[in-house]
């Protein structure tokens, strides 16, 4: 299948690891110049030299840290610069801590707002005047926004929210040529659910082996996947080969959620 991806020009938020790390190899792999941001300036220089010596795409690093008000502008404006214009753009962030409704304190609320959803509407902001005609981009939430979950409380709520943001976009975005879709991971094997998976077995006061194997036995496909499993269907859903797909929501989770609608 033909992606038509060579040389688009990408934006990969929150890249040092985990799914942003992997899907900006697998666009670069598809011949992308993909921009990667992270907190950690060690991390994303790592990530960067990863995919250039894998590769040998053209990787931009930036160290951003998108809970700070404009930092997510700041970046996409400087990489629109340096190309003339974006393509792609993948607003990805980590979660907020696990916990219950009770556990959280208003500062919280205010810290998983500027994290998971304020990030999202800037970069969204942000990269709207650079976007063109056959544009795409792509939003990612957590399975919580299917079926929700009372230990991730602050993770539902407001990845509930990047998932209205993610239709009300591909509304508003249709006329002018730009895809907006919704990406829905479930127990991908990376560092985020590992420490979820630790949560949770402390809380039932059983091993992590026991808890991870628990969440396996709810998953059809009887397994965790694997962070490139989840990339080639965002790699997909940004390319040509999928211009005909907006305002879809796609679960990546071997059939964990079992919500209809």
């Amino acid at each position: 299948m033909e992606l038509g991806l060579s040389n688009k020009r990408a934006a990969v938020a929150a890249s040092s690891g985990g799914l942003g790390y992997a899907i900006a190899r697998g666009l670069a792999a598809e011949g992308c110049r993909v921009g990667i941001c992270g907190r950690d300036g060690f991390r994303i220089e790592r990530a960067a030299a990863s995919v250039r010596e894998e590769i040998g795409a053209e990787v931009i690093p930036a160290v951003v840290d998108l809970t700070e008000a404009g930092a997510g502008t700041a970046w996409i404006e400087g990489l629109a610069a340096t190309w003339g214009g974006l393509d792609l753009v993948v607003a990805n962030a980590g979660g907020p801590p696990p916990g219950r409704f009770a556990d959280t304190r208003p500062k919280d609320w205010d810290a998983a707002y500027r994290l998971t959803l304020r990030s999202a509407l800037e970069l969204a902001a942000a990269a709207r005047p650079h976007l063109g005609p056959g544009s795409a981009v792509l939003l990612m939430t957590g399975a919580v926004v299917r079926q929700p979950v009372g230990t991730l409380v602050l993770s539902g709520i407001m990845r509930s929210g990047v998932a209205t943001l993610a239709k009300a976009l591909a509304d508003e975005w249709a006329p002018a040529g730009i895809r907006v879709n919704h990406l829905i991971p479930g127990r991908i094997a990376t560092e985020r659910v590992a420490a979820l998976d630790s949560d949770t077995a402390q809380r039932l006061g059983v091993s992590l082996e026991e808890a991870r194997a628990g969440y396996e036995a709810a998953i059809p496909l009887g397994r965790y996947g694997a962070v490139e499993e989840f990339a080639r269907a965002a790699v997909f859903l940004l390319s040509d080969a999928a211009a005909y797909i907006t305002g879809a929501t796609l679960n990546v989770d071997g059939g964990m959620v079992r919500a209809i609608v």
